[in-house]
């Protein structure tokens, strides 16, 4: 075969029609949204940083892309935890939030992002007080939110929630973590270690129970069990 032959069989082919060039665009646009949706899995609201306590200031905030997945999610559906009972000082912990409506936000959510949800454990803590008339409670408040920046900083603190004390002096306090060894963890700074100090004169007794929520393969099913 001749050179200029085979030049001419090597040089012999269609070019990609226009339509398919169109197909492989639109199938790159599809895989970056795809890609964008599963990054989107760690933002709430196009930001990073989640409100998960009533303290609003940036230290107090859950950088979503320091936690897995599952925590991420988990902490965007607790936006919506709420209190369903006024005894909540007193009443049984599963009792007394509206983990149903947690459950729904976070099996919508995982849908939403396209997530395989694997089965995980989070370690939940109640802290059940009662205070004297004595006690000044924004003195607590001072503490409390200097404990809670700490822990923040400690990561894998996913939510806090506190309540009022009722006539009796009684409240609740509840944090759930990405597990008891980010609790511990959050728990040995100095902020932490003033506030146990100062609990024997500000407390007339309080009580820690500990908690595991448990939440099964693709969001079928969940339980909040005592901690073992």
């Amino acid at each position: 075969m001749a050179v200029d032959q085979v030049l001419s069989h090597q040089l012999d082919f269609s070019p990609i029609p226009p339509r398919d060039k169109e197909l492989t665009e639109f199938s790159t646009q599809d895989i970056e949204a795809a890609l964008s949706d599963k990054l989107s899995v760690f933002a709430h609201d196009k930001s990073h940083f989640l409100i998960v306590s009533p303290y609003t200031e940036q230290e107090h905030l859950l950088d979503l892309r320091t936690v897995d997945a599952e925590n991420a999610l988990l902490a965007r559906a607790l936006i919506g935890m709420r209190s369903l009972r006024s005894d909540y000082a007193t009443a049984p912990y599963i009792e007394i939030f509206n983990w149903d409506e947690v459950i729904e936000e976070l099996t919508r959510l995982v849908r939403q992002h396209g997530h395989e949800w694997k089965e995980t454990s989070f370690f939940v803590v109640a802290f059940r007080s009662q205070i004297p008339p004595t006690t000044v409670y924004e003195d607590l408040g001072v503490l409390d939110k200097a404990a809670h920046a700490e822990a923040t900083a400690s990561g894998g603190f996913l939510k806090y929630w506190f309540g009022d004390p009722d006539k009796d002096g009684k409240n609740l306090a509840t944090c759930l973590w990405k597990s008891q060894e980010h609790a511990i963890k959050g728990g040995v700074g100095p902020a932490h270690r003033k506030a146990a100090g100062a609990a024997r004169s500000l407390y007339t007794n309080w009580k820690i129970d500990r908690h595991r929520l448990i939440i099964r393969d693709d969001v079928q099913s969940w339980d909040i069990i005592d901690w073992e």
